[in-house]
Parts: C-alpha cells; sequence; structure tokens
C-alpha cells in the first residue's frame, strides 16, 4: 500500500503512474498532450504546479536539455511498489 503525504494530492499518482509505465521523460506540454489523449483529466495548469513539488521531494527529475522534461526517479518507482512512505 502506498505511503502518502500530506503535501500529496490524486494527480501525483497520476503524473507517477505514466511516467513510470512509458518509462520515457516528458515536457509539461508532451505530459498534457498525451493525458488529452488517454482521457486523463489533467491540465497543464495542475502539471505547472505539481511537477516542481514531485521533483522537490525526489519523486522526479527534471531533464534540461533544451526545455524542462520529466522522468520519474528510483525513489519515485519505490513509492508506487509501496516501498517508500513518501510522509517521511
Amino acid at each position: 500500500m502506498r505511503q502518502r503525504a500530506d503535501w500529496m494530492t490524486g494527480a501525483d499518482d497520476t503524473i507517477l503512474e505514466f511516467l513510470a509505465e512509458t518509462d520515457a521523460a516528458f515536457s509539461k506540454r508532451g505530459l498534457e498532450v498525451n493525458f488529452e489523449r488517454e482521457n486523463i483529466g489533467l491540465s497543464y495548469s495542475t502539471l505547472k504546479r505539481r511537477l516542481p513539488t514531485l521533483e522537490e521531494h525526489g519523486l522526479v527529475e527534471e531533464l534540461e536539455t533544451e526545455g524542462a522534461w520529466y522522468l520519474i526517479t528510483d525513489k519515485g518507482r519505490a513509492y508506487l511498489a509501496g516501498e517508500f512512505d513518501a510522509s517521511a
């Protein structure tokens, strides 16, 4: 069972699950486009707010190569697997 932190929202799990499933790096706009294609109701503004927070807590990493691209970290994968307590 996942150990969510008080600062986390349902959007965070959705973002992390998508990044884990695709095993790829995406820009905020790239995530938005893919979420729209899959009928996942997360807006660009939500991504803009949540990705920096997830990065701050080590669950995603920002790659800066001609813009910001995000990918899930090992800590993010451990959280999804229920092996990391994000509230700690």
